[in-house]
């Protein structure tokens, strides 16, 4: 680990003329992904800004009904959280289903968020990586793409005028899922003031610039994620297919939010974990559930159209059936069950 230095603003205004600063200062809070980061030398700040002083951390009722989560809530308070467990059961079981008790504990709501791909060769600074690219930590290329790549991604993959992937990893958060499904907005206030960006546009594809995990800008700080009014408390389901049940990152993940009236679909809501660099939905998807009764053949158009495009490359081409039996399982579960997670 790198020497580096440390300085905890008291305000908001600080933290952003801090960050906005210098290119190699990175915010610290929980720091459940960033210390293991700068322990293997992906990450090599050279300030630490630590932001556990500014006032959010607190979960407050919104003027339309919604829930305003702070950015430095901790996973495990927001998941046992009444007002979050009564209104939104899929975020609060869907956060429950990550990690482990002792991360859930420490880890914050603002810095989920900002969690890296837990690719194998992203941590090995020895092999290429176009995520790393920008950090000059190695040489360029994507390992994985030829490599083993069973964990890697499925959807929203690029190719380079090689007519290779420029990236294939797989951004790990599962509350992210639950978040996009919700239609959550993200809150972040930088140099040029406050805005709001919603979870669907937070998270970015890799393109030409792979080592670009979100849209935030320099400078900007997440301050708080916002919950709409409709959590879905009555039919909603989060799969998360994994090689062992606990501690594990997802294969593949479903989270599912459905409003009912009695057996048709009133309002969908599928958001996909696991499998793309960032949570993925598609509307058009959704729309095809509006005034269907729920069974295996008319959920299967819906998940053709969630993986319409999905490319394996070589040891994950499993994922692309385990995915459309997930998603069709998520589906049932949720009009049937009146609410569950597996």
């Amino acid at each position: 680990m790198n020497p580096f230095a440390y300085s905890r603003p008291a305000s908001l205004a600080d933290t952003v003329n801090e960050l906005a600063g210098s290119s190699r200062s990175r915010i610290i809070a929980g720091g459940t992904n960033l210390i293991d980061l700068m322990k293997e030398n992906v990450e090599r700040p050279a300030q630490l800004i630590d932001i556990n002083r500014l006032p959010f951390s607190t979960i407050d009722e919104l003027p339309d009904g919604g829930l305003r989560l702070g950015a430095l809530v901790t996973n495990a308070d927001t998941a046992y959280h009444p007002l979050v467990e009564q209104r939104y059961p899929l975020l609060s079981q869907t956060i429950l289903a990550g990690a482990s008790p002792q991360l859930r504990n420490m880890a914050t709501n603002g810095g989920n968020l900002f969690q890296r791909t837990r690719c194998y060769y992203f941590y090995d600074t020895s092999m290429p990586c176009n995520k790393r690219a920008a950090t000059n930590n190695g040489p360029g290329g994507c390992a994985a793409y030829g490599g083993y790549n069973r964990i890697h991604a499925i959807l929203g993959t690029t190719d380079d005028t090689n007519g290779q992937s420029s990236c294939v990893a797989t951004y790990p958060s599962d509350m992210a899922v639950a978040l996009t499904a919700l239609d959550a907005v993200v809150q972040v206030t930088g140099p040029n003031g406050d805005r709001s960006i919603p979870m669907a546009d937070f998270h970015r594809l890799p393109g030409a610039e792979p080592w670009r995990d979100n849209t935030t800008q320099p400078g900007e700080v997440v301050t708080a994620i916002d919950l709409p009014t409709r959590g879905f408390p009555d039919h909603y389901t989060y799969i998360k297919v994994r090689d062992r049940s606990s501690y594990a990152f997802a294969l593949v993940s479903v989270a599912v939010g459905l409003e009912m009236d009695g057996d048709v679909v009133r309002d969908a809501r599928i958001a996909l974990g696991g499998v793309a660099h960032k949570p993925w939905r598609k509307s058009e998807a959704e729309q095809l559930l509006i005034g269907k009764t729920l069974s295996p053949e008319t959920i299967r158009p819906v998940a053709d159209a969630l993986l319409a495009g999905a490319r394996g490359y070589g040891h994950n081409d499993f994922k692309i059936e385990l995915a459309h039996r997930a998603i069709i399982r998520a589906v049932l579960k949720s009009g049937l069950d009146n609410g569950a997670v597996e």
